[in-house]
């Protein structure tokens, strides 16, 4: 059964400093956590008042190990929000990922604040296309993000 744990403020923190997070004996798969830049984000989202849930991480766990994180880059606007996920390398393939952006679509949908998901993939990352479109999201346009990449931009619209 896979769970979706939001990361809470210390070690969010501690991910955004790059040191090491203290999780109390959960293992950590190599690469499931997210870089510094993702966790300072979400601190910058804090301190203007985003509620967590809208932007800190949540761990994905299963059988008492971190998987990867999955998270909404910010509080919804005009009824829409954005999604961002990782999955450790060696746990890819597995359906984690389909899995965690099912949660994150039905924790959306519960907010009554969503109506449309959306997601930024890089052309070339196969896999997550795969995962947003097994989901029912709909291929868009595409657009250079603000680290100057082009990502295409998924999106599915949420019953509220």
């Amino acid at each position: 059964m896979l769970e979706l744990i939001p990361l809470d403020l210390a070690n969010l923190r501690r991910l955004a400093a790059s040191d090491p997070v203290d999780l109390g004996g959960i293992e950590i798969c190599e690469g499931a956590l997210p870089p510094a830049r993702v966790a300072s984000h979400a601190l910058a989202q804090l301190d203007i008042g985003t509620p967590s849930h809208w932007c800190a991480p949540f761990l994905i766990v299963s059988r008492n190990a971190i998987l990867g994180t999955c998270r909404f880059r910010a509080a919804p606007a005009h009824g829409s929000v954005e999604i961002g996920y990782e999955v450790a390398e060696s746990q890819r393939g597995q359906g984690i990922a389909t899995a965690a952006v099912r949660l994150l679509l039905q924790t959306a949908t519960s907010t009554g604040l969503v109506r449309q998901v959306v997601a930024r993939i890089l052309p070339n990352n196969v896999a997550s296309s795969k995962v947003v479109s097994r989901l029912g999201f709909s291929k868009g346009d595409s657009l250079v993000d603000d680290d100057g990449e082009t990502v295409v931009l998924w999106s599915i619209q949420v019953a509220t």
